[in-house]
């Protein structure tokens, strides 16, 4: 089914809905409870805290400095608009038509080029709402891309076959998701890694390369951590 898929969370330009560029108008976020959700860690505190700002978000994302030598900031891309078609994976068709589960109140987000490896990128998201919302949507959204083992998305004449499975989370924050997901399209594959932790009401996703993702996901949480 042919439909316009939300980038409200697309988790990374590296993901199977940034892959295709698509995005739709968010609509009030949805609370009801994720099909699974992993063991929270800590406390309830954080859940009535209000959501920190955009600008206070942006100033918690990785930087060059934070990253090291051989980073470059990628220009942030323009949302487009573009219809898309997941074929092979009921789950995602349907989770795209529900943008109220990816609209968090608060976001920002950085992506960058590493030059010490070919084609080698990280990108890093934050969000911030209340920890139900944080919990509810992203998983959500990692319960639908790793239902289907193998899947493919269209989005005009391009065709990407995709391919998800659910990887160990590092012990970190409240709650913690991950998955590696293989892409290929025009001869080329490739593979990303995607973890996100909630700490209270702020959710750190780390994307790209799974040896940038390792090296970087507990710094970003760190800084995303840094004092109100």
């Amino acid at each position: 089914m042919r439909r316009s898929t939300t980038t409200a969370l697309a988790l990374s330009a590296l993901t199977v809905l940034a892959l295709t560029g698509c995005s739709r108008s968010a609509e009030p976020a949805d609370t009801s409870a994720a099909s699974s959700a992993p063991a929270h860690r800590g406390g309830n505190s954080a859940t009535a805290s209000a959501p920190l700002s955009s600008a206070r978000l942006n100033e918690r994302l990785l930087n060059e400095s934070d990253l090291g030598e051989g980073y470059t900031r990628k220009p942030q891309a323009a949302d487009q608009h573009d219809d898309v078609t997941v074929i092979g994976c009921p789950a995602l068709d349907k989770l795209g038509s529900d943008a109220a589960t990816l609209d968090f109140t608060r976001t920002a987000k950085a992506s960058f080029t590493y030059a010490g490896s070919t084609n080698s990128e990280v990108s890093e998201e934050l969000y911030s709402d209340s920890a139900t919302k944080l919990s509810n949507g992203i998983g959500k959204v990692f319960n639908a891309m790793v239902s289907c083992p193998s899947y493919q998305v269209a989005s005009g004449s391009t065709v990407i076959d995709m391919g998800a499975q659910k990887t160990a989370a590092p012990d970190l924050g409240d709650e913690q998701w991950s998955q590696l997901l293989t892409y290929s399209a025009g001869g080329q594959r490739s593979v990303v890694k995607q973890t996100a932790i909630r700490s209270g009401n702020v959710l750190v996703i780390v994307s790209g390369s799974p040896g940038l993702v390792d090296a970087h996901l507990d710094k970003a949480l760190t800084k995303a951590r840094t004092a109100r």
